[in-house]
């Protein structure tokens, strides 16, 4: 009896059912960002595969205002960090909500932050920007003629560089590897959620008692947002944000336009308009949603990299924040950015709003 007992405790141990959350790494993002609970970003020990968000003082929060909310975030390319957006994920937390994003914990400086944007606001930028200003005040503009061409031939030298190896070595048995198409999977969305519910149901864990499992919100960028409707059908998850993103016609990290057949909370697509290269897929998303889900969509003119790269991630962080309020906080006031048109008119007024089923 007493060896099956440590058995089971092993057993347990194992897969994670006693891990308690343990901070092991923490930083900082654009001071903590603009709202009322300074975030801190976190990587914890027991919960390696991701990086989580939140107030710094949770008690703090939670004291005055009830248990906090979650979001739980999937990446764009579905890639395993979560840099392009730490910006926004930051600032949503300032607001008094846990944010997991999937991919460990890495330091994000402003230098790599920035740089890592760089490329892909020049490389995506939309006919309607005349300029980008990003968070540190660098000013972009779209890549030059000679910048391209500059590109073109680094592209074309490397191509003859592997043409000439391989022909030297054609004799030689080639060593064929196969990459994953993607680093990270759905699944670890609910993962995270796994997680956060073992700790909160945990006494002995700092996030005892203090999270809210009735009001999670999905949120994932670009392929992130087929990782998204990947796991939408799970009855926890209580509204989905799906950015920059769409299914359409394809199938991808899990999802297919099979996957909104599937979908039971309110919806919000937002993208960059037709300089958005998931554009489409968001409006043939719209056409197949039944009509019993409530949707917003809007449709912007930043192009497939949206705001993320201006100070506390811009405009996009702000849509983010408001939709989370209304659906999860309850604050109806919020609802005006999604539901008048008057607001809309006032603050957007170059963004198209579209609803249906509310």
């Amino acid at each position: 009896m007493i060896v099956k007992k440590f058995l089971v405790i092993a057993v347990a141990l194992a897969t994670g059912v006693f891990c308690l959350a343990q901070t092991e790494q923490s930083q900082v993002i654009e001071h903590g960002g603009t709202g009322p609970y300074k975030s801190v970003a976190i990587g914890d020990k027991s919960l390696p595969t991701h990086m989580i968000y939140r107030p710094e003082n949770l008690k703090a929060y939670v004291a005055e205002n009830g248990k906090i909310p979650v979001l739980l975030y999937a990446n764009g390319a579905c890639a395993n960090n979560s840099l392009e957006m730490s910006r926004l994920l930051s600032e949503v937390a300032s607001w008094g909500y846990i944010a997991i994003a999937i991919g460990p914990y890495m330091d994000m400086p402003d230098d790599a932050f920035y740089n890592q944007w760089k490329g892909v606001v020049r490389g995506w930028y939309p006919e309607t920007k005349t300029v980008a200003i990003m968070g540190n005040g660098e000013r972009l503009t779209p890549y030059t003629e000679a910048e391209l061409a500059a590109q073109a031939a680094e592209r074309e030298a490397a191509q003859k560089a592997a043409a000439a190896a391989a022909k030297k070595n054609k004799n030689k048995k080639p060593v064929v590897t196969v990459e994953p198409q993607f680093r990270t999977y759905a699944r670890q969305l609910l993962e995270a959620l796994d997680w956060l519910t073992d700790q909160n149901g945990n006494e002995e864990s700092e996030y005892y008692h203090l999270i809210d499992l009735e009001k999670v919100a999905a949120m994932g960028q670009s392929c992130g947002g087929a990782q998204v409707l990947g796991v939408a059908h799970d009855p926890r998850i209580k509204t989905c944000m799906i950015f920059n993103s769409g299914i359409g016609e394809m199938s991808m990290s899990g999802a297919s336009k099979k996957s909104l057949a599937n979908l039971h909370t309110p919806m919000l697509y937002i993208n960059g308009g037709t300089a958005d290269v998931a554009y489409n897929n968001a409006n043939g998303d719209w056409g197949r949603i039944a009509d019993n889900i409530p949707v917003v969509k809007i449709s912007t003119l930043d192009g497939h990299h949206g705001t993320y790269y201006e100070a506390h991630a811009g405009a996009f962080a702000v849509v983010a924040r408001m939709w989370m309020n209304w659906q999860l906080k309850g604050i109806v006031g919020d609802s005006a950015l999604f539901m008048n048109d008057e607001y809309e008119k006032t603050f957007y007024p170059d963004w198209t709003f579209e609803r249906k089923n509310w």
